[in-house]
């Protein structure tokens, strides 16, 4: 019997020509490519550096409903998760929409999809994360939707579950995108029972799906193999009740699921072991109840999740290694909710 491996070691696959590690269950690959942004390609008197000097992981926030019951927003700004302070504006979806709860993103798109605006909406468009500006159409949604979870790899973006109609139906469809090409999504497989308003993020190789409504409130974790098709298995339970309409972030091997709405909205944050199965353990609070958020965007170290305030514009910030509460992190450029986040960091990276 072959002695058992530490976690951590490292090994070169002469198959793939990668260095990769061991993260005590499975063998992942180490990229070298950088996610850090600002000072790259242009001096610090030009714009998006002029506004962001210090390299970092870039987390973007789109979409949105401003005050008013129809004021959807098509704004989406952006912030430097390496350092605290306000987010910048960076452009414009192709369509103001809200409702938008699941952004997908590799080391060089950001993808948003579906929404309300203010019928359901199945338009699917990204943007080109290193730069600034307005968003380019992608594709479209087979199955039209909003309040969906998404979770993602480099390659591939999958979005599960939400409201394909009326805000009384739900879908437990679950369908993909190819990142780095454009296209309509195609069918991936199915949530375990037909979900809305439910949050999710990614691993490298597993996509986790939290909680949502059916309409009861569930406390369920599934996750998907990101590069396979298929049905959703079941992965464990969150230790609260507030499974709907929580913010979830990663790095490489920890999930984190904050907030929600219901029964009633909660401050809690938990973390679960993406590479494993079992049911959340807490890790702290949030400043403020997260409610009907813009989401939660993430680096290898931190989590940034928007919180819902008097005036919608709150972004606090966790460290994603250790457990404790979050601290203030700065302001969205506009204050609005019930959009989303993705980052060139986060864990399926």
């Amino acid at each position: 019997m072959s002695a058992e491996i530490p976690a951590g070691a490292m090994r070169f696959n002469s198959d793939s020509q990668k260095l990769e590690y061991w993260n005590g269950s499975a063998w992942f690959q180490v990229h070298t490519a950088t996610p850090n942004l600002a000072n790259v390609g242009g001096p610090l008197t030009v714009a998006p550096n002029a506004n962001d000097p210090t390299p970092g992981v870039r987390g973007l926030f789109g979409g949105g409903q401003l005050t008013g019951p129809n004021a959807v927003s098509d704004v989406i700004d952006y912030v430097n998760i390496s350092s605290t302070g306000n987010a910048i504006d960076f452009g414009t979806l192709t369509e103001a929409r809200r409702w938008v709860f699941g952004a997908v993103a590799s080391r060089t798109r950001g993808v948003w999809a579906g929404g309300l605006d203010p019928a359901i909406n199945s338009t699917i468009d990204f943007v080109t994360i290193a730069s600034t500006g307005s968003q380019t159409d992608f594709g479209e949604q087979i199955d039209s939707k909003a309040t969906y979870g998404a979770v993602c790899n480099e390659t591939r973006g999958v979005f599960g579950g939400g409201n394909p109609a009326a805000s009384s139906s739900k879908t437990s469809g679950i369908d993909y995108i190819t990142i780095a090409s454009t296209g309509n999504s195609l069918e991936f497989g199915n949530l375990k029972e037909a979900t809305a308003s439910l949050c999710a993020t990614s691993g490298q190789v597993r996509g986790l799906f939290f909680g949502g409504y059916t309409p009861t409130v569930l406390k369920t974790i599934q996750f998907v193999t990101i590069a396979t098709l298929g049905d959703s298995q079941d992965f464990g339970d969150l230790a609260r009740s507030n499974g709907q309409e929580g913010q979830a972030c990663s790095n490489a091997t920890r999930g984190i699921c904050s907030g929600g709405t219901g029964p009633s909205p909660c401050t809690d944050i938990e973390y679960v072991n993406i590479a494993s199965t079992g049911n959340g353990q807490k890790f702290g609070d949030l400043i403020t109840a997260g409610t009907s958020t813009m989401g939660a965007v993430s680096s290898p170290t931190r989590g940034l999740i928007s919180t819902d305030d008097t005036n919608e514009d709150d972004i606090e910030m966790i460290e994603i290694a250790t457990e404790g509460n979050a601290v203030d992190f700065g302001d969205l450029s506009v204050a609005r909710d019930i959009g989303s986040g993705c980052s060139n960091g986060h864990g399926g990276l």
